[in-house]
């Protein structure tokens, strides 16, 4: 069973399910804002490396990839303390929905549940301010450019 603190909104996935049923379903941006638990760091983040080797499996069955990853060293404003920020790309919102049914997500939520202490999810339109990479600018320069 899902942790409380890892649980989907009901009224959220309603509108997902309405756009994936809609004939109209899109590419959508999925803002992950994750703080994770003592055991998650413990260890040379040997249980944080697994969790994400799994994702990132799970991920690439239904088409979806994580577009970037970034550490957070602190908040400005918010009563939110978070480890790190994940934008992950689904193809469509019905690939988000099939997630929690691709093969080896049982694993991946279980890793999950272990190393998520505290979780928020936004949903973003893909079409709209999506984030990428400047051009020319190596990956690991994590310099992020909006386009419209």
């Amino acid at each position: 069973m899902t942790p409380s603190h890892l649980q989907r909104r009901d009224e959220e996935l309603q509108i997902i399910r309405q756009i994936a049923g809609s004939g109209h379903d899109r590419p959508v941006l999925m803002m992950n804002l994750n703080r994770y638990t003592p055991e998650a760091k413990a260890n040379d983040n040997s249980l944080y490396k697994e969790y994400l080797k799994r994702l990132s499996a799970i991920l690439a069955h239904v088409g979806a990839e994580i577009l970037w990853q970034v550490p957070v060293a602190g908040s400005v404003v918010g009563e939110h303390a978070i480890d790190e920020m994940l934008a992950v790309r689904y193809p469509t919102h019905k690939a988000f929905l099939d997630l929690p049914t691709a093969p080896g997500a049982d694993e991946s939520y279980r890793l999950r549940a272990r190393c998520v202490a505290f979780a928020m999810i936004y949903r973003c339109e893909d079409n709209s301010m999506a984030l990428c990479l400047r051009p020319g600018a190596p990956a690991s320069a994590s310099r992020l450019a909006f386009r419209t």
